[in-house]
């Protein structure tokens, strides 16, 4: 079985690291729509792909152009800590929308 499940290969999973809930969103002359949130589990980190959610319904999927806690730039908040977040390439962002935040892994697949 091991040897037949090698010939398979692999496969990319998505694995949500991170939720976080837009609170309020600011408009910002030098990134566009800053979305205030809270990390509701996990972490979202600044490196990794995000999706963005409208009652549970996925509506852009990109990455982070910025991600702040205070003034600082950083490259992770934790569950129950406020930031602000800059998505790139999306401006739509609202109040009530969710930020979940993903790492692509490669599995083996299996014949399960």
């Amino acid at each position: 079985k091991a040897a037949i499940t090698g010939f398979l290969g692999t496969e990319t999973k998505d694995v949500i690291i991170g939720m976080a809930e837009v609170k309020d969103v600011f408009r910002s002359s030098q990134f566009g729509s800053i979305a205030g949130c809270i990390v509701l589990e996990g972490s979202v980190k600044r490196d990794n792909p995000i999706r963005v959610l409208r009652d549970n319904v996925v509506i852009f999927e990109g990455e982070l152009e910025s991600l702040r806690r205070h003034k600082d730039d950083v490259k992770e908040v934790k569950s129950g800590t406020e930031c602000g977040i800059g998505v790139k390439g999306y401006d739509d962002i609202q109040a009530g929308d969710e930020i979940e935040c993903f790492e692509r892994v490669e599995v083996q697949k299996s014949l399960d």
